[in-house]
């Protein structure tokens, strides 16, 4: 630091003196290059950064001055992630019929209930809710992630739905007391988060609004697991009944006090790109979407479609679903605030509830001061 110190008040030094020497003589008097040649600096040149191009101080007028580093805090802690892999736990809940697991499919473009068998309607009545976990590893661009995928079949099958939440929220409770026992263990660096992060909820696109299902469930979990509404099969109605049903979703959300995953506010600083794509989404809610199995090639590209007699709907078109503003929400933009909320206020709030109220000691309460 002093030496570059030092080094800057020669050349202003030499700049002046040169200056003086200019002004006293005349303007047609030549000098010698070697007048104007640079001073060389004494500071010594930066060892080639392991960053490569995401060298935050790579830029030119950062050459050359001295730094302490943690500008790269943020990349070391990218490489360490990356390194070690996320992992995420999406339950589906929903009626049976929806089509939760062909969307579920078109969601994460890969066929994850290949070779499932469809119950008849008499086993439909008879069973009750089970709880059904699939774990896969997807990679994308050297990133891996671990999803785990909880189907929950049965709900909404039953004469008497009452209660059909029961094994849900009770599944739900054992994720939290099985990490809260992990986390009180010996070994903490091996816990593995089996925690619900976010529960995507399916409304049937029949009806006006709400089914007095759908308010129970939400009222019951609201404080257990991040809620997104979802409206299945949402090509079953017209842009205006579309528009009408999710105004009446919203209305009566509002009216029962149910809490969903809300959307954190954009910061003055952020991009425009970033605050429509968030403005996009808000007004998204409940997602319409519909999913397809069915790939098809347009214009050089392969189109997940439905096909039907008057032409087909493309999924990822935000003009005919929402399934793009779903996987945005859900994997690009607030993945990791949906695991944080989990961790920081859902998980907390069932472990403070769990924790042992005890009693003062005789020899407190008597204890004079």
């Amino acid at each position: 630091m002093d030496n570059c110190t030092q080094t800057d008040e020669l050349d202003l030094q030499d700049n002046e003196d040169l200056e003086s020497k200019v002004s006293g003589q005349d303007s047609r008097c030549s000098y010698p290059d070697s007048m104007f040649a640079p001073v060389e600096s004494s500071v010594p040149i930066r060892a080639r950064s392991p960053w490569g191009v995401h060298d935050p101080y790579r830029s030119m007028e950062e050459l050359g001055r001295p730094f302490v580093g943690f500008a790269s805090l943020p990349h070391q802690i990218h490489r360490k992630s990356v390194k070690k892999g996320f992992e995420f736990t999406l339950m589906v809940v929903g009626e049976s019929g929806l089509g939760k697991s062909t969307m579920i499919s078109s969601l994460f473009l890969t066929d994850l209930y290949s070779g499932r068998t469809l119950p008849s309607a008499s086993e439909m009545i008879q069973r009750t809710v089970g709880i059904s976990k699939k774990t896969v590893d997807i990679e994308e661009k050297g990133v891996r992630l671990k999803l785990t995928l909880v189907d929950t079949p049965g709900f909404g099958d039953a004469l008497d739905c009452s209660e059909s939440y029961y094994p849900i929220l009770n599944y739900i409770n054992q994720q939290f007391e099985q990490y809260r026992i992990d986390e009180v263990g010996m070994h903490r660096t091996q816990i593995k988060d089996q925690r619900v992060h976010c529960c995507l909820y399916f409304i049937s696109p029949y009806g006006h609004g709400l089914k007095p299902i759908d308010v129970t469930f939400m009222k019951e979990l609201q404080g257990k697991v991040n809620i997104v509404p979802v409206i299945a099969k949402a090509d079953c109605l017209t842009q205006a009944e579309l528009q009408r049903k999710k105004e009446t979703i919203r209305r009566e959300i509002e009216h029962y006090q149910i809490k969903i995953f809300q959307f954190s506010d954009c910061d003055s600083d952020d991009d425009i790109e970033w605050t429509k794509q968030a403005h996009d989404m808000k007004n998204s809610i409940p997602f319409a979407v519909v999913g397809s199995s069915m790939v098809v090639r347009i214009h050089m590209r392969n189109v997940r479609v439905r096909a039907y007699p008057w032409g087909m709907v493309e999924v990822e078109n935000p003009a005919h679903s929402d399934l793009i503003h779903l996987r945005t929400m859900l994997v690009r933009t607030h993945m990791q605030d949906l695991k944080e909320k989990t961790d920081e206020q859902l998980y907390e709030q069932y472990r403070i509830s769990r924790m042992d109220t005890r009693r003062p000691s005789e020899l407190f309460q008597n204890k004079v001061v």
